[in-house]
């Protein structure tokens, strides 16, 4: 069985990616053993992105700046929270021939990660029946974890 205690947080520039940190953070700030694992993934570039003459090396290095600033955020919000540096981890990663989720999913199991937090979007429904939602497959498609969608 996955370790509750270890927990991915799955991150972007939204409001809906704070409250969830902020909502992680009231709830485990107190508790001793919790290590909380901040995973910003980023989509491969757009077929049009080379045109320019921009390279993959451009794409990624704007990524992980833009990630950066997402996880300075995110410290600071978990801190605010009663939750040391030393427990906070990250990762910036491109998702590469999968969406989002998959991506998410193979790095919860890989590094044992019992609970996954995501922002919940203000999707449609119709929207989410076109292109999906990231917090409806990780609850479809997780297996023996706890998924928190805070929104």
């Amino acid at each position: 069985m996955m370790d509750w205690r270890k927990i991915l947080v799955a991150v972007d520039n939204t409001p809906t990616s704070e409250k969830a940190l902020r909502y992680a953070g009231a709830i485990v700030g107190h508790l001793p053993g919790v290590s909380l694992y901040l995973l910003h993934i980023y989509p491969e570039p757009p077929p049009d992105y080379y045109r320019s003459g921009r390279t993959l090396d451009e794409y990624k290095k704007e990524n992980e700046r833009q990630a950066q600033e997402i996880f300075d955020k995110a410290a600071a919000v978990l801190n605010s929270c009663g939750i040391d540096d030393q427990a906070i981890t990250s990762e910036c990663r491109m998702a590469i021939q999968k969406t989002i989720s998959q991506t998410i999913l193979d790095i919860q199991v890989r590094g044992g990660y019992g609970t996954v937090v995501v922002g919940k979007r203000g999707v449609s429904k119709a929207e989410e029946f076109l292109f999906g939602s990231i917090s409806n497959a990780l609850v479809h498609h997780s297996k023996d974890i706890a998924i928190w969608v805070v929104g």
